[in-house]
């Protein structure tokens, strides 16, 4: 299996500035944004210590893929993908507040819910409901955009606005898009065997005009049920079958880490590895339709930088 690419650190002619987020290296060009997407994995805001391979190339084709598939909802930022890792985009100036949408009670929701809680983000929750239980109609349920090492927060509409991280007109755009975009995405993967359950959208400005940015429909930002046996499972109070990064949170959980202040990563040892990117493969290929290629290199960095600077020559 080919080696994780973890860490870039890439001087790219032009460059200004660069970010190292969770997962991606965004280089700043002053007019555009070069994002590359590592193979780096997080879970509770946490940088794992072991990279996954084929991860980056995974989460950066499936998003290139939905972004292709949903211009006529609303711009983004995309540009070009010149390597199976990269995307470049336009500069755009983001939202400081992620939207979450959730078709289903279920991860972090169901958590809240099963101790008590019956508002979240603002949004009331009806009585009885039961874990995996479909919502009547979507939820949106954002959340504040955490820095490196600290928690994303609840965060209500009322909030956003009273604060002024969004005007009621942005907002309202906001909201629509999130919806428009968590509908198409749930009848794409409905021809696919799934269920979109729940996922997350970033959005920024550009020229005055909101844009989707970042990834989107990715299993790091989503999570997917199978469609076959759903009903049959929630019926029976079983769990279901999904695709998605819960897996490596319910595994760190039942290796006593939550992401809390003293608890200590698991030992992620080759197997763990190699199980964790062959669930993302898993996704890929579900999602997308198409068997997945594995882009396999002596010296990952170096064919990013390659092409990524070929791509830079060719728009001289």
């Amino acid at each position: 299996m080919n080696k994780a690419l973890t860490a870039t650190e890439y001087n790219f002619p032009g460059q200004v500035g660069v970010y190292h987020g969770k997962v991606r290296d965004v280089y700043n060009m002053g007019d555009k944004l070069i994002m590359v997407a590592t193979d780096r994995i997080s879970a509770f805001d946490v940088i794992l210590p072991k990279g996954i391979p084929f991860k980056g190339q995974m989460l950066n084709q499936i998003a290139s893929k939905f972004l292709d598939a949903t211009t006529d909802i609303c711009p983004n930022w995309k540009l070009a993908t010149p390597d199976p890792m990269v995307t470049i985009g336009v500069m755009c100036e983001g939202f400081p507040v992620e939207m979450i949408v959730r078709g289903y009670l279920c991860g972090s929701a169901w958590r809240a819910y099963k101790s008590g809680v019956r508002e979240i983000c603002g949004v009331h929750l009806p009585e009885g409901m039961k874990e995996n239980q479909k919502f009547p109609e979507p939820i949106i349920t954002p959340t504040t955009k955490a820095e490196i090492g600290e928690h994303d927060q609840d965060i209500s509409k009322e909030e956003i606005l009273a604060k002024g991280l969004a005007t009621p007109e942005e907002y309202a755009l906001l909201e629509k898009y999130t919806l428009e975009l968590f509908k198409r995405g749930t009848e794409i993967a409905a021809e696919r065997g799934l269920i979109l359950v729940d996922t997350k959208y970033e959005f920024g400005k550009h020229n005055g005009q909101i844009y989707l940015m970042d990834e989107i429909h990715t299993p790091d930002s989503s999570r997917y049920f199978y469609s076959e046996g759903y009903e049959e499972r929630f019926l029976k109070g079983e769990p279901q079958k999904q695709l998605s990064k819960e897996f490596v949170r319910e595994w760190l959980m039942e290796n006593g880490f939550q992401g809390k202040e003293g608890q200590q990563v698991p030992e992620m040892t080759d197997e763990i590895v190699t199980n964790i990117s062959e669930r993302y493969i898993e996704l890929y290929e579900h999602i997308t339709g198409e068997k997945f290629v594995r882009e396999t290199t002596e010296d990952i960095s170096a064919r990013i930088e390659k092409n990524v600077n070929d791509y830079l020559k060719a728009c001289q």
